[in-house]
């Protein structure tokens, strides 16, 4: 393609179709919204892991928490597990990079927290390794994927398998699903009489 004006309505339609293809998702992106909420209401936190832009999506998501998202309101404990670099390039050094997010979910982690894996791919190992943890550390686990959900699906309390195997299509949905689980969060918690 060799026309800007051209690559641009390209990419628009091709990331409008992506979103308007999560349709079938919404009882699902429901039901992830209100394990959240489930999960604040007993005092638990959100954990939110993956890779590259995934990553820059956990640290946003955890944001929008911790900050506030709509209206100003207390904060909530949310955060993004590969935050810390001293800590990720300590046991990418002193383990392996496939045991970062498992290591520090069991370090964060406690019963009743919910765990948020992000992989647009659906087979980051590192972000299997974490999920795979679900049932001994006693937490929800919420998986954003791509199209191949196969891999996460048996950890997850929750699939969020977005239609499409174009990484930035798929980052640009988990965004849209991400901004919805943080607006119910606060609305549901501290708006309940709406």
């Amino acid at each position: 393609m060799n026309n800007l004006m051209d690559l641009i309505e390209s990419t628009w339609r091709e990331s409008l179709d992506v979103k308007k293809s999560l349709r079938p998702l919404f009882p699902d992106i429901a039901r992830a919204a209100e394990l959240l909420v489930e999960c604040y209401k007993k005092g638990g936190k959100a954990l939110f892991f993956g890779n590259g832009g995934s990553a820059a999506d956990a640290q946003h998501f955890a944001a929008e928490l911790e900050c506030h998202f709509r209206f100003d309101r207390p904060p909530l404990p949310a955060m993004a597990l590969h935050a810390n670099t001293s800590t990720l390039s300590a046991i990418s050094n002193d383990y392996a990079f496939d045991d970062i997010f498992a290591r520090l979910l069991e370090a964060h982690a406690r019963p009743g927290d919910v765990a948020v894996a992000i992989s647009t791919s659906g087979h980051s190992a590192n972000v299997l390794r974490a999920a795979a943890l679900k049932t001994k550390l006693d937490i929800g686990l919420i998986a954003l994927t791509g199209a191949d959900a196969e891999a996460l699906a048996p950890f997850a309390d929750v699939v969020l398998a977005v239609p499409s195997k174009v990484t930035a299509r798929v980052q640009e949905a988990h965004e849209l699903i991400g901004h919805i689980l943080c607006d119910w969060v606060e609305r549901k918690l501290f708006h309940t009489d709406e």
